[in-house]
């Protein structure tokens, strides 16, 4: 399976530089009402997805979120709020961020591409 990497296609934003804030500002709101429609688009195969998790985490499962930069950081933010907000167990609800802890508060450049995430995931999934 080829993966596209979203984040590094070319942007119509790319020259930021240029714009002046009311342009900025003006370009983000119109990115942000293209998401609604995304989201409709996709509520059956999210509907689908929250289902076979649920089931599983009733099973005994656990749920891993998993990312690299900005996804990661956002990772770990949801899960440690899991357990004070929905009463859940500690561990069951865990991020996983590439770069480890260091990239929670410093960008570790390719990251995501490196042979110890993984390995940390393995950990993880086994460890209880």
């Amino acid at each position: 399976m080829e993966f596209t990497k979203i984040t590094e296609q070319p942007s119509r934003y790319r020259h930021l530089e240029n714009m002046s804030i009311g342009e900025i500002l003006t370009n983000i709101n119109k990115e942000d009402k293209t998401i609604p429609t995304a989201v409709e688009k996709t509520i059956p195969q999210i509907k689908r997805l929250v289902g076979a998790i649920t089931d599983k985490m009733l099973a005994g499962g656990r749920l891993f979120y998993i990312g690299a930069g900005t996804s990661g950081r956002l990772a770990v933010v949801d899960a440690s709020e899991c357990p004070p907000t929905y009463g859940v167990p500690y561990g069951l609800v865990i991020a996983v961020i590439a770069g480890g802890d260091d990239a929670i508060t410093k960008a570790v450049e390719n990251a995501e591409y490196r042979a110890c995430l993984y390995q940390l995931l393995f950990h993880h999934t086994w460890k209880r």
